[in-house]
């Protein structure tokens, strides 16, 4: 361990009283909720939840766009997220227009991905769900990005994600840890899925795994890991393929980027990186920065790589990006276990079975 972590968890430590207070408010919201002192509200179309217990990157974006490909062809597809790090407030509906400063990071992201699909953001879904049936009256299904704390909102199927190297099991409410909500919550999810497993997970893992996290009968748990793409270029779009011959330039402002970094390690000769905050908002000196950090490295074949989060932030630079080799990297959800199909058609009987209900009630 590093200084620097070292220095992290002893000061987070140092905030256990605070995680306490802060664990026993969120306790107590849940215990209103649970008695109904505190109201939820349920509409009257099929709607999709995924979130976590914890802050940082469990992987929720990637679930939502999987969600999206998965039912697109088939329904008229919505989804609503808070548009964390935008600088506008309230409802918005995604249009030709938006920018990632505008309607947040991971919308832009499911806007320019999914153009075919309705993208809203809205810090109080609650209300922003009436608008935005209003302004697609064909909706006929949301995906609530980043929803299970707000149980203001009643939704048909709740999925939350925990990453395989922080599992809520293992964690504390925040700042001590990462929880932002208990861990008895787990239990109001209908699918629960370990994000960022290592591929080569194996039967026994899971199944102490299943038990560690105390799985109900009326749940089902999955195994994912990250499944990355053909790079593309910022601008143009071009694909190239990545070898060991290609040193890489990273560039990276998201929560966890050890996936990424241990990806480039294996399929590249070596990698530089400049790395940023979460939601990092791209400034011209940024840009000079990692042209320069770019010019100096000596390689004879080199390229920047940066992730479709960054990507939707660095844009708006496209005419001074057009001639340098500039990369998006895609990620995607692969199920391990085969259990794709079982996933898929989870989420696709729970579409039917509400649809049929309502045509009955």
């Amino acid at each position: 361990m590093n200084f620097n972590n070292f220095f992290l968890r002893s000061f987070r430590l140092l905030l256990f009283p605070f995680a306490l207070i802060y664990g026993a408010v969120i306790i107590m919201r849940n215990i209103f909720y649970d008695k109904g002192w505190l109201k939820s509200g349920g509409f009257n179309i099929p709607i999709i939840g995924v979130g976590n217990l914890s802050v940082g990157g469990t992987g929720k974006s990637p679930m939502v766009e999987n969600l999206a490909g998965l039912l697109k062809d088939r329904y008229k597809v919505a989804t609503l997220s808070r548009g964390y790090k935008r600088r506008t407030k309230g409802y918005i509906l995604a249009g030709d227009k938006s920018t990632a400063l505008e309607i947040g990071d991971e919308p832009m992201q499911f806007h320019l991905n999914h153009p075919e699909i309705a993208v809203a953001v809205g810090e109080e879904r609650i209300e922003a769900i009436p608008q935005l049936l209003f302004d697609r009256p064909d909706t006929e299904v949301i995906i609530l990005d980043d929803a299970f704390q707000h149980r203001s909102i009643i939704a048909g199927l709740n999925i939350i994600l925990t990453d395989y190297n922080n599992l809520y099991s293992r964690d504390f409410f925040l700042p001590t840890g990462d929880l932002r909500d208990q861990k008895k919550s787990a239990e109001r999810a209908d699918i629960i899925v370990v994000t960022k497993c290592k591929p080569e997970l194996n039967e026994s893992e899971a199944k102490n795994i299943r038990e560690e996290l105390g799985i109900q009968a009326h749940q089902h748990l999955f195994f994912t890991t990250i499944r990355y793409g053909s790079p593309y270029h910022l601008v143009t779009r071009k694909n190239i393929s990545l070898n060991r011959q290609m040193e890489v330039l990273l560039v990276c402002g998201i929560a966890n980027p050890e996936p990424l970094k241990k990806y480039l390690h294996e399929e590249t000769l070596t990698y530089e990186a400049c790395y940023y905050n979460d939601h990092h908002i791209f400034s011209i000196d940024d840009l000079e920065e990692i042209k320069s950090r770019f010019e100096h490295m000596n390689a004879s074949e080199k390229v920047i790589i940066t992730t479709e989060k960054d990507a939707v932030r660095l844009i708006k630079f496209g005419d001074d990006l057009k001639d340098i080799p500039f990369y998006v990297l895609p990620i995607s959800v692969s199920f391990l276990f085969s259990e794709t199909k079982t996933f898929n058609d989870l989420i696709s009987n729970f579409i039917e079975g509400f649809n049929n209900a309502k045509e009955k009630a």
